[in-house]
């Protein structure tokens, strides 16, 4: 078993003793804020159906959530892109279940607002086995009531620090998905899901494999 939450407790650790004051109390301020405001009876749940998608992998092939459900359950995991340190430590980890997951009947997509040619580096530079798809301004995540959109505070940290999401996802919103994953059964309805507003927490791998064998019982 590979645990991510060690990987995310540093991740945490290290910005707490070494960003700026200033900054660390702005991204604090930031997602305490929306965690409270957040109204997740707004947000998709377990037992609903998922609305259907269409969108373009890092290649630019269209995958459908009809073809990806035909044969097979899906995990659908959201990122708020390859800038941000917490959604790659979380996407490894999927990566690492991978086969665990199709040898159990799932299969695996990730969905960020990044444009084509930003998650065909995200793929390469992670060598994922599985889709990345582009959710173009945040559309789909939209519909599923799971899109923050950042206050105009984080944006000079943003671009001091990491990167300019705008660029990245070819819209000036500086909107980004909550990163949800769930696991969506071969009829269409969400079996099970992590949704938290705060981005520092991500769900362990190993709880999403006893989902998938949840489904064969």
């Amino acid at each position: 078993m590979a645990y991510i939450a060690p990987d995310l407790e540093a991740l945490s650790n290290d910005i707490a003793q070494n960003a700026p004051d200033a900054v660390l109390q702005t991204v604090l301020d930031a997602k305490n804020n929306y965690k409270q405001s957040f109204n997740p009876n707004a947000a998709i749940k377990v037992g609903d159906q998922l609305p259907p998608f269409n969108l373009k992998d890092a290649t630019g092939a269209e995958q459908t959530s009809t073809s990806l459900l035909r044969d097979e359950a899906l995990i659908i995991t959201f990122y708020r892109g390859e800038w941000c340190p917490f959604c790659n430590i979380a996407i490894a980890g999927l990566q690492k279940y991978l086969s665990r997951f199709k040898a159990k009947g799932a299969n695996l997509v990730a969905i960020t607002p990044e444009l084509p040619n930003n998650t065909m580096t995200m793929t390469e530079k992670h060598d994922l086995k599985f889709p990345v798809l582009t959710d173009l301004y945040n559309e789909y995540a939209r519909k599923l009531g799971i899109v923050w959109k950042q206050p105009e505070s984080l944006r000079p940290v943003y671009k001091a620090l990491v990167d300019d999401p705008g660029e990245r996802n070819g819209d000036d919103s500086f909107e980004v998905p909550i990163p949800v994953t769930m696991l969506v059964g071969r009829d269409g309805v969400v079996r099970n899901l992590f949704c938290d507003p705060d981005y520092f927490k991500r769900v362990e791998p190993e709880v999403v494999l006893g989902w998938v064998e949840g489904l064969q019982g």
